[in-house]
């Protein structure tokens, strides 16, 4: 999830105006294919 992904990069996660972007650079990096999304919103790596 984009918290659990924050948390470990060290952004802010507790502001929600922190956590919005990271989420929106998720998406995109899952759009261009370096991701994949889970249908539970989960995150992982392209395998």
């Amino acid at each position: 999830m984009a918290r659990q992904v924050g948390e470990t990069l060290g952004v802010d996660v507790s502001v929600r105006s922190k956590l919005e972007p990271l989420r929106g650079k998720l998406v995109r990096l899952t759009d261009r294919g370096w991701l994949r999304k889970m249908p539970d919103g989960r995150f992982t790596t392209r395998q």
